[in-house]
């Protein structure tokens, strides 16, 4: 068994203990008492006075314990703060007195007293990290390795923070065993497993996130602000407009992190000299909003946005309707796809738009090839270099330098098993139920190159095809903002208002744009935080006009 962090635990002093005490409740327990149950949401904050808290996880060799809790220290992990369903089941090992500190007087804390937020959340984060870590988590995946559906399962899960373990049938003996117990079927699969409470067979996105509570917004919900993506500009905005008093809805179509979630690693946002990978920076940014009392969900799919009297309403592709007095679109970009016969046949089986663990875990040992010349095709192909026998970096362009990074194109011809194909592109793809080889086009001459698994890096269009017609976007489908906007866009959207529309402000008052989806953003993570940030200051302005 892996061995914990030392900052997996803490054990508050006598004088934090009696803090917390004004925020909860003493309830005495005794032992064999269930506190929390496998699956259950918006949990207590548990806190062991005396006695002792017992952490049991159902695992496919039945129910163990992971963890205890003695006098001043506590129990969970950041569904405590997420409000997701719990992974674990939380006993009295030993009689005693537990704190009790529910969800609204938590977050009371994680606000007014930075001692305990710290505290907080640097275990509960450390703890979460350790599960995804260890591979000792209670959710189990079992799929096929190629299969589409398994995949987006993974990830769903991933993007969300849940850690779970990925069982292949074809190649691991457990999955068999727990297919047996679990009375699954070839045909059932993929199938999801939660210790003894949840068995889900070939799982929709959206019955993962009913199960997991990854979505807990009812029809109906009002917010000051809602955020339609949870990329870093989204994220950023959530942050800010929590932290100063708004209420915060974050709504996105996959999960925290955005296109720059699919990011290996980001080398040179500031502050993070040794990198940092997308998804973790999305992490971190999810976590500090919701901390603030932000509410994220995902996976959710703004259809429409209509204007109702001062408010404006969204309309959920499930048919639920959410209001606001101000909407930021943080959308970002959809990736761009090749031109290419059967592309949609192999995306999951072969094809992929991002590079990260789940990626290099199913590419071990295989020749791959990366399409792109940006900077996100450079981190792909150096992390999958780590893992994969060879990469090859297909471009168009003949000089790799125009449109990347130096410190990229350097430690690309500096390793080994990268090789890159300047003036080439992918002609053809191969393959029966997955991917199996494509035809490479350099200058005219064309070459099979074996290789089950293509990362595509080529881009991106803004995702912004669900606003109104009369919000103005550029020809490509950006949103127009502030001094992009001219005369003729306001009288087409008629603009009420005579103050002019702010830099982030659309043709409609009080509904923004920032990050890659508005018109002239230079497609860079800090410019996405820096718009989401200062975007706040024009939200409250315009909230203060509102009668």
């Amino acid at each position: 068994m892996p061995i914990p962090p030392p900052d997996i635990n803490f054990t508050f002093s006598d004088k934090e203990l009696e803090e917390l005490k004004h925020y909860g409740e003493v309830r005495h327990h005794q032992t064999g008492d269930v506190l929390i149950k496998e699956g259950d949401r918006d949990v207590d904050c548990l806190v062991t006075l005396s006695g002792q808290t017992d952490i049991i996880a159902e695992t496919p060799e039945g129910a163990k314990r992971r963890g205890w809790m003695e006098a001043g220290q506590f129990a969970g992990d950041i569904t405590v703060l997420t409000r997701q369903a719990s992974l674990v089941k939380v006993i009295m090992g030993a009689d005693g007195n537990v704190l009790h500190i529910n969800s609204d007087s938590f977050r009371r804390i994680l606000v007014e007293n930075s001692n305990l937020s710290d505290i907080f959340i640097r275990t509960y984060t450390a703890r979460r990290q350790f599960g995804h870590e260890s591979g000792l988590g209670a959710v189990l995946v079992i799929g096929e390795s190629y299969d589409r559906d398994t995949f987006a399962s993974r990830n769903l899960l991933s993007v969300h923070g849940v850690p779970h373990t990925w069982l292949a049938p074809e190649k691991d003996k457990l999955a068999q065993q727990v297919m047996r117990a679990r009375g699954l079927e070839t045909g059932d699969l993929p199938a999801v497993v939660h210790g003894t409470s949840l068995v889900l067979k070939k799982p929709s996105l959206t019955d993962l996130s009913e199960a997991f509570g990854l979505d807990l917004l009812p029809d109906g919900e009002c917010a000051d602000l809602i955020v339609v993506g949870a990329g870093p500009g989204g994220l950023a905005t959530s942050v800010y407009a929590a932290s100063e008093g708004l209420s915060v809805l974050t709504l996105d179509i996959r999960g925290p992190g955005g296109q720059a979630g699919t990011s290996s690693k980001i080398e040179n946002y500031l502050g993070f000299p040794m990198g940092i990978s997308g998804q973790e920076l999305a992490d971190r940014a999810s976590v500090q909003a919701q901390k603030f009392g932000a509410r994220i969900a995902a996976p959710v799919k703004v259809s429409s946005l209509d204007k109702k009297g001062e408010n404006y309403c969204l309309r959920l592709e499930d048919g639920r309707k959410l209001k606001s007095r101000a909407v930021v679109i943080a959308t970002g970009a959809q990736y761009r796809k090749l031109p290419l016969e059967n592309l949609e046949k192999f995306e999951g089986r072969g094809i992929y738009y991002g590079a990260t663990s789940l990626e290099a875990q199913l590419c071990n040992e295989a020749e791959v090839a990366v399409v792109g010349a940006g900077n996100s095709a450079g981190q792909g192909a150096v992390f999958l270099s780590r893992t994969a026998q060879a990469v090859h970096l297909i471009y168009r362009r003949d000089d790799i330098r125009e449109t990347m990074s130096e410190y990229l194109v350097r430690r690309l011809e500096e390793t080994p098993n990268i090789h890159l194909h300047p003036a080439s592109k992918i002609s053809a793809l191969h393959g029966k139920d997955r991917l199996e080889a494509i035809d490479v086009d350099a200058k005219g001459d064309n070459n099979r190159m074996e290789t089950p698994f293509v990362f595509l890096f080529i881009g991106a269009a803004p995702f912004t095809e669900w606003l109104p017609h009369n919000i103005s976007c550029s020809q490509s489908g950006f949103v127009k903002t502030g001094p992009d906007l001219e005369n003729l866009d306001l009288v087409k959207a008629g603009w009420p208002l005579e103050r002019m529309p702010t830099r982030f402000e659309t043709s409609w008052p009080r509904i923004y744009a920032v990050g890659d989806a508005r018109i002239g953003s230079v497609k860079r993570v800090a410019s996405a935080v820096g718009e989401g940030s200062v975007v706040v200051s024009d939200i409250h302005l315009a909230l203060s006009e509102l009668p």
